[in-house]
């Protein structure tokens, strides 16, 4: 095994199994540990990289000890504060709504609740919704702006129109503008901001289901917390794509890069899964602390920089960044 993977493996199955534990009651996990000992992080990617040249056996026991001693504090330790910490709080849902409930909560009779105020109650929203934008002969180039978390994006499908999105909405509403920036309509969805948890099953999932045209350039920005992101953008010409998440699962088949194509992730603890097409030239930039990483087909040129055979003399590139802490980046050819 490859000593620079250790570490990176180790963490994401320490994740993966306080996750599974967690959710079949194995174990009582705090979460608010997140937030009070999120620096134990720092000191793991810390330890790694000042050891990272190092492959003497004490020094990858030094780097395996630090994990599993991080994993204990994180997993045994009770470090919550009920007042600051927003990861202890529990949800639940009667009649009135969704309800947080902790050793502060009081009683409250009050049905003057507001989405939009401080409330320890949030009402039950739930319903879908349909938005269109009309294509406009001329237009050239177009941006997409998707603003939220606790959803599932869809990207797949073609229209005449400019842009359809068909929403399923759980607890919280999706939000559609637009304008004009010069001769660029710029389309932002958004979700209004929300309070407590999301669980994730089928029955109480954000949604959105988009559509695009294909006739112009797209440029498409999703900022978003804990999100599934499944796009096949392999009809579409795209200059720019950013993703910036936080954990989730990030799914996205590129289509032929335009004269120059950037993409660029950064995520937290998230998979992502990225797909380009076997005739593409692309270049992958990787600045990913303990995140693991696998490119296949690419050519290793060194200081975190991977290449297609022949990508310097390709008229058309497309240039991935990734970035991350505790990712499992993956880019594949197809």
């Amino acid at each position: 095994m490859r000593s620079d993977k250790l570490v990176p493996g180790l963490i994401l199955v320490g994740i993966g199994v306080i996750f599974l534990l967690d959710n079949y009651n194995v174990i009582d996990f705090h979460w608010g540990n997140l937030w009070h000992l999120w620096p134990i992080f720092l000191i793991m990617i810390g330890v790694n990289l000042v050891f990272a040249n190092n492959k003497t056996p004490w020094a990858s026991a030094l780097k395996i000890g630090v994990v599993v001693l991080g994993f204990g504090l994180l997993i045994f330790g009770h470090f919550e504060n009920n007042w600051f910490s927003p990861f202890n709080r529990h949800w639940s849902f009667n009649d009135r709504g969704w309800h947080r409930n902790d050793n502060f909560d009081k009683d409250d009779d009050n049905d003057d609740d507001d989405n939009d105020s401080d409330s320890t109650t949030i009402r039950k929203v739930q319903g879908s919704s349909n938005y269109t934008e009309a294509f406009k002969p001329g237009t050239a180039e177009a941006r997409l702006e998707i603003n939220g978390g606790g959803t599932e994006y869809i990207l797949k499908d073609t229209t005449a129109q400019l842009f359809e999105a068909s929403t399923k909405e759980f607890l919280n509403r999706f939000l559609y503008t637009n304008h004009m920036e010069g001769n660029t309509p710029v389309l932002e969805l958004r979700m209004k901001d929300k309070k407590g948890h999301i669980q994730w099953d089928s029955d109480n999932t954000n949604s959105a289901t988009i559509k695009l045209n294909t006739k112009p350039v797209w440029n498409i920005n999703v900022k978003a917390g804990a999100t599934k992101v499944d796009f096949d953008l392999s009809a579409f010409r795209v200059r720019n794509l950013t993703v910036n998440g936080g954990a989730g699962s990030f799914e996205v088949k590129m289509g032929m890069p335009v004269s120059a194509t950037r993409v660029e992730v950064s995520t937290g603890v998230s998979e992502v899964d990225i797909k380009v097409p076997n005739a593409a030239a692309v270049q992958i930039t990787t600045s990913t602390g303990l995140s693991s990483d696998s490119f296949p087909g690419f050519t290793d040129k060194g200081n975190s920089r991977y290449e297609t055979p022949g990508f310097e003399n390709a008229p058309n590139k497309m240039y991935i960044v990734m970035k991350g802490g505790l990712s499992d980046f993956k880019v594949s050819r197809y």
